[in-house]
């Protein structure tokens, strides 16, 4: 065992391939393989006969073969669907190697068929991946080995991401499309400062007539743009980066803005519906797999995703190793609605809470789906609100100097 955890893992190239089978037939395709020997063994052996062979290129856009947390979902869905049809680990590691389109995953699962054929345990293999398996993830793969149930603990992983990854699609889509109108809307206004504005300016003044305050306004604002447009842009990505960098490095900063954002009206109900439902959906992961209440609370906090609750599992936590009842303690972190403490007491009750957790998190996830569908409806009306009023704003300005023009000749 020891040897195996130490030896290096092959590195695993895809080579594209050329050549003709047993029939006369040309055909081609591509193979995995830690050398160019190694595969041309393995393309003789299914009776083809090499006539052209080279290295795979990598892409030249590193995201078009990144793993992505979704493709991980789809393998571990697959893992569990051949494993439920009593498809031995290996083989079906294996077959997932082979038939994936993405280069980049074919060689990861090749890398970790390698590693379990050697003996290395599952969960011990995927621990060496840890940008693409989370200790969540390594921690239910070794209980369904300790307990020999694999494939049931497999098909909960598999619900378990693909339910994580659906949340986060739905969050992202909440976020994505307001964001998305009010850049635009700020592209647009930028161009009119820049370019129409000043024609406007131009115009005005050949007049000889005394502007009104607001047209006044927005050339000032107009010429601070032309003058100094490096500038904002300069500042708004200086601003950008630091908060990145300093989001990325400091706990704190990071602390600070998982309590502002549950504090952004709207925007809040959604995310603290989202927190709840991934805490009771990996509690009930967690604890279903057999992993003791107290570690399951650890990667249940971890997975909430805000600092705020986790802060608040982490107290559950506490009180739960003290003796007290979940749902006690639930209640006195004054985070988690009425409704989740009842039904966590109903699981502890009836020796159900797993089951009960799945509720949970089934019905938060329906709401956080309502909640982002009426956002979106919402936030239609008020975005073209803004943009009628900025844009009508600015259009305005510009011509009321030459309605105040006709009324004069009139």
């Amino acid at each position: 065992m020891t040897k195996s955890n130490n030896s290096k893992a092959p590195v695993i190239n895809v080579f594209k391939w050329k050549g003709i089978n047993r029939k006369g037939a040309k055909i081609s395709g591509e193979i995995q393989g830690s050398s160019l020997a190694e595969v041309k063994v393995e393309l003789r052996k299914q009776g083809v006969n090499v006539t052209k062979i080279q290295k795979k290129a990598k892409p030249l856009f590193s995201f078009v073969d990144k793993i992505v947390p979704m493709d991980i979902a789809v393998i571990s869905r697959q893992i569990a669907t051949m494993l439920s049809a009593g498809v031995p680990l290996v083989q079906s590691l294996e077959l997932i190697a082979k038939s994936n389109e993405k280069p980049s995953l074919r060689i990861l699962m090749t890398k970790i068929a390698i590693d379990v054929s050697s003996g290395t345990p599952m969960s011990q293999t995927l621990r060496q991946h840890p940008k693409y398996f989370d200790a969540l993830y390594c921690d239910l793969v070794g209980a369904g080995e300790q307990s020999g149930a694999l494939d049931t603990i497999y098909d909960r992983i598999s619900i378990y991401k693909e339910k994580s990854e659906q949340l986060k699609s739905k969050i992202k889509k909440a976020m994505f499309y307001p964001a998305a109108v009010l850049a635009v809307a700020g592209v647009v206004t930028l161009l009119l400062l820049l370019f129409v504005i000043p024609q406007f300016k131009d115009i005005f003044e050949g007049f000889g007539a005394e502007l009104p305050t607001f047209t006044l306004f927005v050339l000032d604002i107009s010429d601070f743009v032309q003058a100094y447009w490096y500038l904002v842009f300069a500042s708004v990505f200086a601003v950008v980066f630091a908060f990145k960098k300093a989001h990325l490095k400091s706990q704190k900063v990071r602390d600070i803005t998982d309590k502002f954002i549950l504090k952004i009206p709207i925007i809040s109900t959604i995310l603290n519906k989202a927190a709840v439902a991934r805490f009771t959906r990996t509690l009930s992961t967690t604890f279903a797999a057999g992993i003791p209440l107290v570690d399951a609370l650890i990667s249940a906090g971890g997975a909430s995703g805000n600092y705020v609750y986790r802060t608040a599992i982490a107290n559950i936590r506490s009180e739960v190793m003290a003796g007290m009842q979940m749902n006690v303690a639930m209640k006195s972190t004054y985070i988690f609605p009425d409704m989740v403490s009842q039904m966590v007491m109903i699981g502890e009750e009836s020796g159900d809470l797993d089951g009960m957790l799945s509720k949970v998190a089934d019905i938060y996830e329906q709401q956080v789906d309502d909640a982002v569908d009426a956002l979106t409806s919402l936030l239609e009306p008020m975005i073209m609100v803004v943009l009628g009023v900025v844009v009508g704003g600015l259009i305005v300005a510009m011509y009321l100097p030459i309605f105040q023009l006709g009324t004069v000749v009139g």
